[in-house]
């Protein structure tokens, strides 16, 4: 164990950007326990396994890991039951670990205030919504439950931020939101790509077919505010191939729409790192449409000289070089997705600039500011009176 630091995640219960950086947290300080409120293991990286994982009492009941959704109003208390041990704790959050309370020091790394409290629309996608009646209806659940605890969840959240010391953003756009939700000023330090070419690769199959070079790709969990429903539509207007990484609750809607371009459109869920090396090795443009607090799939594309066509938008205003490894579009519509895909295709790319602009953003410099910062307030602890400790 790194001596007195502690780890925290939400839940690791899905494979996305957050729950890589939580995976590189452990790396950068090895043998630390990681508190957090819920493990998946078929759900999320495997990389999660090999650590001392320290779950909450809501682990326990099989549900709630594998749709950790519906213990939303279940995580605040769970956190706060929880007490973590040690010296400094190093928080990855969403919305959750920032509250774990019981170290003396706390960092946080802050993905992004959460959506649910100061974005609901966009996370639930918005009233009247196009889809299935049963996903409208789900919604709709979720959008009454959270009306009811979000006042209590919003001072929760709040007290939670307050009581850190320090904060650290991914991206300009969640520096900002934190000002705004907390008044607190956070340092930006970007995570690196986690998926680089390095690696085994293995084509995926889609419906049993083998997955066929030069598509479109969009890598996205099946959200509403991802916008993959656009990238469909935009696909079909350009007349390109789109194959769709990622599992979510939006999954059945999207099938449908995919549906109807039979042979043109292949969600293939949930894949492997040697399986998603494979996809961004073999396509010809990344699609990027979510909204995002930070936009880590175009510097994953960009590592295999891909490029990516992006929201102007977020996080991806920090991590798209415009004209150098992609090209934005301003508007969440088909027909501004479709051309600026059209203008990208016509576009001759750099890969050697685009590896470069990714190379500046790389695990190296992010762990050692990483420890920098959670091994000098390991220092203030041990000069510190010793009953110093957040409550």
């Amino acid at each position: 164990m790194t001596d007195g630091v502690v780890l925290a995640h939400d839940y690791a219960t899905q494979r996305g950007g957050a729950e890589r950086v939580a995976l590189l947290m452990a790396e950068a300080f090895p043998g630390s326990p990681m508190y957090t409120t819920l493990h998946d293991a078929a759900g999320t990286f495997p990389g999660f396994g090999g650590l001392d994982l320290r779950t909450s009492g809501l682990d326990r009941i099989g549900l709630l890991r594998r749709h950790h959704r519906l213990a939303l109003p279940l995580l605040a208390p769970a956190v706060d039951w929880q007490r973590v041990e040690g010296d400094v704790l190093l928080a990855s959050s969403t919305g959750w670990a920032h509250g774990y309370r019981g170290a003396r020091r706390t960092v946080v790394y802050c993905h992004a205030p959460a959506r649910w409290l100061y974005q609901t629309e966009r996370y639930l996608g918005a009233h009247g919504a196009p889809g299935r009646a049963a996903d409208r209806a789900r919604a709709a659940t979720a959008r009454t439950a959270l009306a009811v605890v979000a006042p209590w969840l919003r001072g929760w959240d709040r007290r939670a931020a307050a009581a850190a010391d320090v904060y650290l953003a991914n991206s300009t756009v969640t520096r900002d939101a934190v000002r705004a939700a907390y008044g607190i000023e956070a340092e930006i330090l970007p995570p690196p790509p986690a998926l680089l070419p390095a690696g085994p690769e293995r084509p995926p199959r889609a419906g049993g077919r083998a997955v066929e070079p030069g598509y479109l790709l969009c890598v996205a969990r099946l959200l509403p505010y991802k916008n993959v429903d656009v990238v469909i539509a935009a696909a079909a207007l350009t007349g390109h191939r789109l194959v769709v990484v990622g599992q979510g609750p939006d999954r059945d809607r999207l099938e449908a729409l995919a549906a109807r371009r039979p042979g043109h459109v292949a969600l293939v869920g949930r894949v492997d790192d040697a399986e998603l090396r494979w996809l961004y090795r073999n396509a010809s443009l990344l699609v990027a449409a979510s909204y995002e607090d930070y936009g880590l799939t175009p510097l994953e594309a960009g590592a295999f000289g891909v490029p990516v066509v992006a929201l102007r938008d977020g996080g991806y205003l920090d991590t798209v070089a415009e004209g150098t490894t992609g090209a934005f579009f301003d508007d969440v519509t088909a027909q501004a997705v479709a051309d600026a895909v059209d203008g990208a295709a016509r576009t001759t790319w750099a890969a050697d600039a685009m590896r470069a602009h990714v190379g500046r953003l790389g695990a190296g410099r992010f762990v050692a500011r990483l420890r920098e910062v959670v091994l000098g307030e390991l220092d203030t602890v041990r000069g510190a009176v010793p009953d110093q400790v957040h409550a």
